[in-house]
């Protein structure tokens, strides 16, 4: 694994992280302990989730149930707890199944924490993210129509104000080390860090968007920030929700998948996507390429990733994985990525 650091917080981070949020749904506490055990003895220290998961489906009946499942490796394994870095997230507004969907607030910010603590069983969250922001997002296919209007910009501010003072007396209490984004923009990324260095509140240390050979809205305005700022990408669904595996090629619909559970893929699903697909396929074929390894090693190429975030739902996937850790991928497939970009841009 290369380590990268985690923003300005002299905090070091695998450029791999192992994602959590089948744990519990489609990933039992069994498989799920054993992956922990294995993505550490493979080099991985980055382990992320969210007090909403899991995930496949999202229900009030498992919110918090992957923090529990990790908490509960945690209490077995105290020794080795100050071996990874351990990242969460306080959902954002709307989420109904946590506070009655109340917006991320300086009222919010304690109590979310202590409830991921107990649930984690540990004294200190090392990465603490805002889930999505109050104000909305274009993630998640909302790019199609997204509209940045209907907010004060004054209120906005103010928000973002007193959720700094929040973090920032987490922080002097040691109960979380970093803060991070999760589905920001560039504009309300770099107004977090302004009001960080007005008001010496913790400064933003990741932003965590999706970002895969089939979702690179990342590359423009968001890539220049990470690069000045010091603000690196936690990419998830690197593996585009499994397509890139080549799994749901020719209509096939593997049992247990995410597929067969959210069949429209959280609007990732369409007719374009399989082209694209296919076109990645046929890359990796020609250089006798994993196609798995293959997308993971590009997103682990990108001047500003800091890491990317897999799931693995069972331990042969985690094993699969680990497997190509250690590729590296030529100009001559690199090149031939690029081509297949501007043939296939944006299938979702």
């Amino acid at each position: 694994m290369e380590m990268k650091p985690l923003g300005r917080t002299g905090i070091m981070v695998s450029d791999l992280c192992l994602g959590t949020m089948t744990f519990g749904t489609q990933t039992s506490e069994a498989d799920a302990h054993q992956q922990m055990d294995m993505a550490l003895e493979a080099g991985i220290n980055f382990v992320d989730a969210a007090e909403m998961y899991p995930v496949n489906p999202i229900s009030k009946e498992t919110v918090g149930r992957t923090e529990e499942i990790l908490g509960n490796w945690n209490a077995a394994n105290a020794a080795r707890r100050d071996s990874y870095v351990l990242a969460t997230k306080h959902s954002g507004a709307g989420f109904s199944h946590a506070r009655d969907g109340a917006p991320i607030s300086g009222q919010t910010i304690p109590e979310a924490i202590e409830g991921s603590l107990r649930r984690l069983q540990t004294d200190c969250i090392d990465l603490y993210q805002f889930h999505w922001p109050n104000r909305g997002s274009y993630m998640f296919r909302q790019n199609w129509s997204y509209a940045p209007t209907g907010h004060n910009t004054d209120e906005v501010v103010d928000n973002m104000q007193e959720c700094l003072e929040a973090l920032q007396a987490e922080v002097d209490r040691g109960t979380i080390r970093a803060f991070g984004l999760s589905n920001e923009s560039a504009w309300g990324t770099a107004r977090w860090l302004r009001l960080a260095e007005e008001t010496s509140g913790p400064r933003v240390a990741s932003v965590q968007n999706e970002y895969s050979l089939l979702c690179r809205l990342y590359d423009t305005d968001m890539a220049e920030l990470s690069m000045h700022e010091d603000v690196g990408l936690l990419a998830f669904s690197p593996l585009a929700a499994g397509f890139l595996t080549g799994k749901y090629q020719d209509g096939a619909v593997p049992e247990g998948s995410r597929m067969s559970l959210v069949p429209e893929m959280g609007g990732r699903k369409y007719e374009r996507v399989f082209g694209a697909v296919a076109a990645y396929l046929e890359i990796a074929a020609r250089h006798g390429l994993d196609p798995t390894h293959m997308a993971l090693a590009w997103c682990r190429s990108r001047p500003f990733m800091m890491s990317a975030i897999f799931g693995a739902t069972t331990v042969s996937q985690l094993e699969h994985i680990l497997a190509g850790a250690d590729l590296d991928l030529s100009k001559d497939v690199l090149a031939e990525i690029s081509a297949a970009h501007k043939a296939h841009p944006m299938p979702y």
